[in-house]
């Protein structure tokens, strides 16, 4: 399917820097509960599936996520925000910034 420019362009993809991870035994499928900071836009929430990560490997990565979606209801949480991944034979990999160190929460992708 071709989307418009104008389509794409109403998505608010932004770097987020993960603040804090837990468990989320309730998910269907395995995955850790995410809380993002987005500077500007504020702490944002996110279900993940990237139980390939280790937790102490999270804490602190900027991420690319999309921010501007509906939240969405996950068993028993309301995920924020899309969080962004190639989906692989060994999992999820994340989209991060090739120089983490030039970005801050709340950069805008474009």
């Amino acid at each position: 399917m071709t989307i418009s420019f104008s389509d794409f362009s109403k998505l608010d993809i932004r770097i987020g820097k993960i603040i804090d991870v837990q468990d989320f035994p309730e998910a269907r499928k395995p995955a850790y509960k995410l809380t993002i900071d987005f500077g500007n836009i504020g702490i944002k929430k996110s279900s993940a599936q990237i139980r390939n990560y280790k937790v102490s490997d999270l804490i602190g990565m900027k991420i690319v996520a999309v921010t501007n979606f509906e939240p969405k209801q996950v068993a028993n949480f309301m995920s924020d925000v899309l969080v962004l991944g190639a989906m692989t034979d060994n999992g999820v990999i994340l989209l991060t910034p090739s120089l983490p160190e030039k970005t801050v929460p709340g950069d805008k992708i474009a």
